[in-house]
């Protein structure tokens, strides 16, 4: 889908060209307001000094459709819930984000932490795949890069109040509704006499609304030709009726019922909607009819057929143009100066509301929430959040604290089995290894080394606690005289102190606890042999 996008902005650049020239010596004269003067200027002053070299100076012409072939060359398809490796170091997932085509939540994991990165989201939709919750649990660090502040704080809710809340239908009715007001606008411009243009780029939106059209349509039997212009039109509307992963549950079900998965199917079935790559397709002017619906996924207003559509109809007054906002209406409309034409615009659902980001992290559990400082208002950092936020500004490196104190380290079926473990206690044993410490699949990984260390040749390391029982026979068998102190009791309680008299061949004292010996001895030829002695009857590995 990037693919085709890519390709229809390289074909309507061409066709700008092909209109207005490669090159103008002066701007145009909708650019000549004191607001564009300005704009400019900060624009320029922008690309020579480049302060933060962004290497913004650096502009060159757009991509050629080689330079897209090329580019779709190097990107690798992963599914929702397929994991797949970087550099050995990484594992990265996508899952559905509940937006829009090709808009994933990413969940990045390594060996010291693991991180999601929440673009804007939407958790239950009428068209796209809901949030997926299950797999962003207990990942340490959440990245905030966008959401939409339409609600209040919502305080004190448990794991399922927070999973109910959040997955409400309110959202989907509340979007029917916009885009059932947007239908009846739409009804009442036909009714004019009027025409309707609709440039709005979210392909999700274009299918509910066509959906809608046709609902509306059928219901009020109106006939009234539909168009949508786009190079990649056909494409993109045959892919979306057979790509069912990205779509919610309920669409998916009916491709495997054999239903379409959106309206639209049934007007290309009647002839009410036609696709075209240009706006002097043949097919088109045969079939041109007015009033129409015209659909232009170009929301800029800037080239392809949206703008030669609206300098027709912009003197108008029945007609309608239908804008999403955030766009700069003031700005994208001044080169069709002056208005007549009615201009409706339109609020989509877009992101996370800021009542939802609460119970959202209460459910998620995570450890860090990196939020844009531009936002700290909306969810500042407080005592009562069990997670610590750091607030980011876009151009600015953060540092962020480790995780983890600890990680995990796997072994290899060889090295495994290379092993042998002595107990310690009924929950511990150790052994002794010789491995390469390597990183695979986001995971740290003990291989084994090329050479092994020879048993014969290598140094004991002892453990455990020494049999305060054995001690004597074992000195005896190094020709070594001792003597318990008076006071002690090898029947005792092990946890208890014993000392060990030497008076030959030295004077030494050995003193044996539960949790360590010492050897006390001024001589180091005798305390090399009660060393000796000690360590025979110790475990080593």
């Amino acid at each position: 889908m990037g693919s085709l996008m890519m390709r229809e902005l390289v074909e309507m650049h061409h066709e700008f060209v092909r209109c207005y020239g490669p090159d103008r010596d002066q701007s145009p004269l909708w650019m000549e307001g004191e607001k564009l003067k300005k704009l400019m200027s900060v624009l320029q002053k922008i690309m020579t000094e480049d302060e933060g070299n962004n290497n913004l100076a650096a502009l060159v012409s757009l991509y050629s459709l080689d330079n897209i072939e090329e580019c779709m060359q190097k990107i690798q398809h992963v599914k929702y819930g397929e994991e797949v490796c970087f550099n050995g170091m990484l594992m990265l997932k996508a899952c559905s984000s509940g937006l829009e085509l090709g808009n994933c939540v990413w969940t990045i994991k390594g060996p010291r932490a693991s991180m999601t990165c929440l673009p804007s989201s939407i958790f239950v939709s009428a068209h796209a795949l809901d949030f997926d919750y299950s797999s962003l649990m207990g990942n340490d660090v959440i990245l905030f890069s966008d959401f939409s502040s339409l609600n209040g704080m919502d305080d004190g809710m448990d794991e399922d109040e927070s999973i109910k809340f959040l997955c409400s239908n309110d959202d989907i009715a509340e979007e029917v509704e916009r885009i059932s007001f947007i239908c009846s606008c739409i009804t009442d411009a036909i009714n004019s006499g009027g025409s309707v243009l609709i440039p709005i780029g979210r392909l999700g939106i274009i299918l509910l609304l066509l959906e809608h059209m046709s609902e509306t349509l059928h219901s009020s039997n109106m006939k009234v030709p539909i168009f949508m212009i786009s190079e990649t039109a056909e494409e993109m509307i045959t892919f979306t009726n057979a790509l069912p992963e990205w779509l919610c549950k309920s669409r998916q079900e009916k491709l495997f019922s054999c239903e379409p998965l959106f309206g639209h199917v049934e007007l290309l079935k009647e002839g009410k909607l036609s696709l075209f790559p240009h706006l002097y397709s043949k097919g088109l002017l045969e079939a041109w009819k007015e009033p129409c619906i015209v659909f232009c996924p170009q929301w800029s207003l800037r080239h392809g057929p949206a703008v030669h559509l609206l300098h027709r109809w912009r003197a108008d007054k029945r007609c309608l143009l239908v804008l999403e906002q955030g766009v700069d209406a003031e700005l994208t409309l001044k080169p069709f100066m002056p208005l007549a034409i009615q201009v409706l615009g339109c609020s989509f659902l877009s992101g996370i509301k800021v009542g939802k980001i609460d119970p959202l992290l209460g459910l998620l559990k995570p450890k860090l929430v990196l939020f844009p400082e531009g936002q700290k208002s909306l969810c500042p950092a407080t005592d009562k959040h069990p997670w610590s936020f750091l607030y980011y500004t876009k151009g600015k490196t953060i540092e962020v604290p480790n995780m983890r104190e600890e990680f995990e380290v796997r072994m290899t079926t060889e090295v495994a089995f290379g092993l042998q473990p002595r107990q310690l206690d009924k929950t511990t044993a150790v052994a002794r290894l010789k491995a390469k410490l390597l990183l695979s699949n986001g995971q740290y990984v003990l291989a084994a080394a090329k050479s092994q260390l020879d048993r014969s040749e290598r140094h004991l390391l002892h453990r455990g606690t020494v049999d305060a029982s054995l001690i004597p026979s074992a000195l005896q068998e190094k020709g070594i005289v001792c003597s318990f102190s008076a006071d002690a009791d090898c029947s005792a309680p092990s946890d208890r102190e014993r000392v060990i008299s030497i008076t030959s061949p030295g004077e030494a004292l050995v003193k044996v606890t539960s949790e360590r010996s010492s050897i006390y001895c001024d001589d180091e030829k005798t305390a090399e042999r009660v060393y000796d002695a000690l360590r025979s009857i110790c475990n080593g590995i």
